[in-house]
C-alpha cells in the first residue's frame, strides 16, 4: 500500500507546493516517533531497572491501558480497528489490480471487474500460508519490484532535465487540495500495525529503535527524490498516479510491474488480519477452536469477502479513504501517543510529553480533516 502512496506523492506536492517537501519530512519524523513509542509500550522495568518485554502485541497494550475500565475493551477496540484497516487495504490491492490489468491491457473485451476476479484466482494460495516466513519472502520480492518502478520514473525523469523548473511550485493553496496532499504523504509512511510483531521477531531486538531511524531516513529520502524528480518533470500535468504520465510503452511495463506489486502486496494485511481473528476465536477453551481447519475457514472467509466487497462496493476509493482517516490515523498517531502517555506518564520529561500530546493533536485534527473531506466526496457523489 506505501508503494501505492508513493506513486501519489508528485501528485501531492502539485497541490501543497513547497510546504509538500516540508511535509514529507515531518511525516517521517512523526511516524518513526510514534512507532518508538509504541514499542518502548510493550516494556516495563523489573526491580534491578532492567527493560522486560511484558506485552507482546498492539492488543496487549490497549488492554494494559484500559483494564481499570474492563479487562479486555481496549483489545477488542484496536483488534477491530486493525481488522478493518487491513481488510480494506487487501480490497483495495483487489481494486487496483483490476483496474491495472485494464489499463495494460485495453484491447481485451474484459470488464475491470472481471480482471480483478482473475486477478483474485491468483491470489487463492493465500489460503494455505501458515507462517511469517512465507509472507516475509512474499514480501522481499514486493520490495524489489517497488525499486524497479522508481528507478524507471526517476531515470525517465533525469532524461527531461532540460524541461525542469522550480517556478512550478505553487505558492498559493487550496485548503482542501493541500488535506488530500496531507493524507498521501502521511499513510506513505504508516507500518505501526506491524512493528510489535516485527520488534518481538527480531534477533537483536535492541537495534530496533536504530532500525526505525534508519528505514525512515532512507525512505524519506527516497521519496523526497521520487516526488522532486517527478513533479519537476511534469509540473502543472502531474496525474494523481505519477505512471500515468509515461509514455505509453514505459506506462504499460510499469503497469504490470505494479500488478505484480499488488499481488504480492496482498498475503501481509492479508495473513495480519486472519491471525488477529483466528487468535480471538482460539482464545476459547475448545481444542476444536485451534484446529488447522478452523483457520483454514477463517482464511478462506476473508479471502471471499475481499472479492465480493471489491466486486460490489460502489465508490470504494471514497469509502477506503474515510475508514482509512479513522483507522490509520487511530493506529499511526492517535492510540501509540495516547498509550505511551497513558502508561509511562510518571517516567516521561516534560519534553516527551509535550511531543506525544503534539502528536495526539495533529494525529485528531488530520482524522477529522480527512473524514469531512471523505464524507464531502460521497455527497456530493450520491448528490
Amino acid at each position: 500500500l506505501q508503494g501505492i502512496f508513493v506513486l501519489g506523492l508528485p501528485y501531492a506536492l502539485l497541490h501543497s507546493g513547497y510546504s509538500g517537501l516540508l511535509l514529507i519530512v515531518l511525516a517521517a519524523a512523526l511516524c518513526c516517533h510514534t512507532g518508538k513509542v509504541l514499542i518502548a509500550c510493550l516494556y516495563e522495568e523489573n526491580e534491578d531497572g532492567q527493560l522486560i518485554r511484558v506485552r507482546d502485541t498492539y492488543e496487549d497494550i490497549a488492554n494494559a491501558c484500559c483494564k481499570k475500565l474492563s479487562p479486555n475493551l481496549g483489545g477488542i477496540v484496536v483488534n477491530v480497528t486493525q481488522v478493518v484497516e487491513l481488510i480494506m487495504t487487501c480490497i483495495l490491492y483487489l481494486v487496483v489490480s483490476g483496474n491495472l490489468l485494464s489499463h495494460s491491457f485495453p484491447y481485451v473485451p474484459v470488464t475491470e471487474k472481471t480482471w480483478s476476479v482473475i486477478a483474485f484466482v491468483t491470489l487463492l494460495p493465500c489460503i494455505f500460508i501458515r507462517t511469517l516466513k512465507i509472507v516475509s519472502k512474499l514480501s522481499q520480492l514486493c520490495s524489489l519490484v517497488h525499486f524497479v518502478i522508481i528507478l524507471v520514473v526517476i531515470t525517465y525523469c533525469l532524461t527531461q532535465m532540460h524541461q525542469w523548473s522550480w517556478a512550478k511550485f505553487r505558492l498559493s493553496l487550496e485548503f482542501e487540495d493541500f488535506l488530500v496532499s496531507v493524507g498521501v504523504i502521511i499513510f506513505s509512511y504508516t507500518s505501526q500495525i506491524f512493528l510489535p510483531t516485527l520488534e518481538g521477531n527480531m534477533k537483536n531486538p535492541g537495534e530496533f529503535r536504530c532500525m526505525l531511524n534508519w528505514t525512515h531516513f532512507f525512505a524519506c529520502i527516497l521519496k523526497t527524490t521520487f516526488a522532486l524528480t517527478a513533479f519537476l518533470t511534469w509540473g502543472e500535468k502531474t496525474k494523481e498516479v505519477i505512471t500515468d504520465n509515461l509514455p505509453s510503452f514505459l506506462e504499460t511495463l510499469v503497469n504490470l510491474c505494479l500488478l505484480t506489486k499488488a499481488l504480492l502486496s496482498y498475503p501481509l494485511p492479508f495473513f495480519a488480519a486472519t491471525e488477529i481473528v483466528h487468535s480471538c476465536i482460539s482464545k476459547g477453551n475448545h481444542s476444536s477452536y485451534r484446529s488447522p481447519l478452523l483457520a483454514l475457514a477463517v482464511r478462506g472467509s476473508f479471502l471471499l469477502l475481499t472479492l465480493l466487497m471489491a466486486m460490489f462496493t460502489p465508490h470504494f476509493a471514497l469509502l477506503m479513504g474515510l475508514s482509512g482517516s479513522v483507522t490509520g490515523a487511530a493506529m499511526t498517531f492517535l492510540l501509540p501517543s495516547l498509550f505511551h502517555l497513558k502508561l509511562k506518564w510518571k517516567k516521561l520529561s516534560f519534553l516527551e510529553k509535550c511531543a506525544d500530546i503534539s502528536v495526539f493533536i495533529l494525529g485528531f485534527l488530520c482524522s477529522l480533516a480527512g473524514i469531512v473531506c471523505s464524507i464531502k466526496g460521497l455527497l456530493e457523489v450520491f448528490g
